[in-house]
């Protein structure tokens, strides 16, 4: 496939295209088939740090494709859902697969659901092998695509997943209301991660829903700093505020809080590529700005 006639369909050029597959460190792709999907999707998460950072440096989160782009090949940032799966679709959509944009809401304490446009993820067509929910930007997560229509277990190094019909329990038995028809429940080791409504979203839609995990006191992202990756032996590096956190596949790890300004810069930029000025700090939520 001639990378020139793809990117002509796409809001993406040529040269961002090619960008972004260098900072993954893929090959450019002949077909989108599932094995690019699943090669691209575990570089993603091994290069692309899901971070709030912006949230707490005072930058705008400019829900554009090629901005979003632009800050993961140029800035060489990550980010969280919105972006970083708005990122990824733009890079898939660019290469030939068929992406639809989907929004979920994620369970949190005692099993209620978030607010509408809570999460972004991707529903991605591939020419040999059907349909694959695509997520890149849920922090610890699966790390291959997990297959749309299998209702069964499936097993992936980031845990045991099943995509059920919304309402039923991990075992896939219905029950439970407040759902609408059609919507799926995400279940990561027998816990509900989100719902998904499957109508078809653009990025656009996705606004407020940034906007409030930017802003408000109650969302996570304002409470707290974070940036995590996966590691390249499939355990997972997080730095949330000042405390290092690494952990091997195997479920070994070790913790340390890192207390110089030196040393925790050193970790952005040694550990996620990420190079700062300064050390960022909890903002919290309204008036800040």
């Amino acid at each position: 496939m001639d990378s020139a006639q793809v990117a002509s369909s796409s809001p993406l050029d040529a040269r961002l295209l090619e960008a972004y597959l260098s900072r993954l460190g893929v090959a450019y792709p002949a077909w989108p088939t599932v094995d690019v999907l699943r090669e691209l999707h575990l570089r993603h998460l091994q290069t692309v740090p899901f971070e709030n950072l912006s949230v707490h440096l005072g930058e705008e989160v400019v829900l554009e494709e090629r901005r979003l782009v632009e800050k993961v090949v140029e800035q060489r940032r990550g980010g969280f859902c919105y972006e970083l799966n708005g990122a990824f679709g733009a890079l898939l959509r660019g290469l030939g697969f068929d992406v639809t944009l989907v929004m979920g809401r994620v369970y949190g304490e005692a099993g209620r659901l978030g607010i509408p446009y809570d999460h972004l993820a991707l529903l991605v067509r591939t020419v040999d092998a059907g349909e694959w929910l695509a997520d890149v930007g849920f922090g610890a997560h699966s790390h291959y695509p997990l297959r749309w229509e299998h209702r069964g277990e499936q097993q992936d190094p980031g845990g045991v997943f099943r995509i059920v019909e919304a309402g039923a329990d991990a075992a896939g038995v219905k029950g439970g209301a407040g759902r609408s028809a059609g919507d799926l429940d995400v279940v990561r080791n027998k816990a509900r991660e989100y719902r998904l409504d499957v109508r078809p979203r653009a990025l656009g839609d996705f606004a407020a829903g940034a906007w409030w995990h930017r802003t408000s006191p109650e969302s996570h992202f304002t409470r707290s700093l974070v940036c995590s990756r996966v590691a390249e032996d499939g355990g997972r590096i997080t730095l949330s505020g000042r405390r290092l956190k690494v952990t091997a596949a195997d479920g070994a790890g070790e913790e340390r809080e890192l207390t110089e300004d030196e040393e925790v810069l050193a970790v952005y930029r040694e550990r996620f590529g990420i190079r700062l000025e300064r050390v960022p700090e909890v903002r919290g939520g309204w008036g800040r700005e």
